[in-house]
């Protein structure tokens, strides 16, 4: 076992009414597709998991065998390929689609049934007493589209989760080569879902999504299967995530030019289009609730958030704590003097 803990610093502070009540520490980097690095926090350099934030990367390799082509995929379901959605009518709806176009059965989905991430739907299907199935898991555009992978190798979509089966081999290949690392290199374990996920360094996936941002340093098939994937994801931001949801609002709020990708553990990874980088970090504890105030102000440091993205996405920047009954008794902050520092650097 490698015994490699990440390190980062306390960037962001949780209020209860005028004291801070707890502390996130969060590692930073930005990076260009060449590997220059525009910022760094915290150490950068220990293998990660990147959790759902690798999903453009699982998605663009997909894209990139043809599934699109040979079974006629539209903006919304390459953007569920990509997501972790919240169950909402509109999602399950294009996961049926991919199944449907690929001519594959529901019951192939490995994923696992679970609740949907929105409380409105959730809170109807316990009204209606019915059990969420396997279409609510928020990975399940994921897996509908390695199935159809699957398909189109001609391969046995049983043990579709294994590493080894040829669409995983597929994936990681392209993730490894967008990463620039070995295949052989990469850190594996099991994701929530069951399938292979992979740890780099904060370092590298910066690289990488700067990639995604610029199609810089790639291979003119994998740079297309990005450029789709992003395509479809800023047409449609909201089968990327749902209602609500950070990583939608954040492509809205931006009109594309950031696309940014959340995954459990306190990961995100967001393309700068603009900018031309890559913005990657990692709460340490893992706590979900620091994220999108490290984005946003990161973000900002970088220079990619007009005054009416910074007013769209005011409620993410600075999130309120609620007690029970919905009062208002704090809120979530990132701290000023390490903000601060990353702006030097930047600069």
């Amino acid at each position: 076992m490698l015994n490699l803990r990440p390190q980062g610093v306390p960037l962001v502070d949780v209020l209860r009414g005028e004291l801070v009540e707890s502390v996130h520490n969060v590692a930073v980097c930005a990076s260009d597709p060449h590997g220059r690095s525009l910022f760094e926090l915290g150490d950068v350099d220990i293998p990660v998991y990147l959790r759902s934030s690798a999903k453009p990367f699982i998605a663009a390799a997909i894209v990139s065998a043809g599934v699109v082509e040979v079974f006629g995929l539209d903006a919304r379901e390459i953007a569920v390929i990509s997501a972790t959605h919240s169950g909402e009518s509109e999602h399950i709806d294009a996961v049926r689609s991919i199944l449907q176009k690929a001519g594959i059965a529901e019951s192939a989905l490995a994923c696992g049934a679970d609740q949907p991430g929105n409380a409105a739907v959730a809170r109807r299907l316990v009204e209606r007493g019915e059990p969420a199935g396997v279409l609510y898991n928020n990975c399940s555009g994921k897996h509908a589209g390695i199935l159809a992978l699957s398909k189109l190798l001609g391969v046995d979509p049983a043990g579709y989760l294994d590493r080894h089966h040829p669409a995983q081999v597929h994936i990681l290949a392209f993730c490894a080569r967008v990463m620039g690392v070995a295949i052989e290199s990469l850190h594996l374990g099991i994701d929530g879902c069951g399938i292979p996920v992979i740890a780099v360094s904060l370092r590298r996936a910066a690289r990488a999504f700067a990639r995604f941002a610029t199609l810089e340093d790639v291979t003119e098939t994998d740079a297309q299967a990005l450029l789709t994937v992003r395509q479809a994801v800023v047409a449609e931001p909201f089968y990327l995530a749902g209602s609500g949801c950070f990583d939608t609002a954040l492509i809205e709020a931006t009109r594309g030019r950031v696309v940014g990708k959340g995954g459990v553990e306190g990961t995100h990874a967001s393309a700068l289009i603009e900018r031309g980088c890559g913005l990657v970090l990692k709460v340490i504890d893992g706590n979900k609730r620091a994220t999108p105030p490290v984005v946003i102000a990161f973000l900002k440091t970088l220079q990619a958030l007009d005054p009416e993205a910074e007013r769209f996405l005011a409620e993410f920047a600075e999130p309120l704590v609620r007690n029970v009954a919905g009062r208002i008794v704090g809120r979530v902050q990132v701290s000023l003097p390490y903000l601060e520092r990353s702006r030097e650097v930047a600069s």
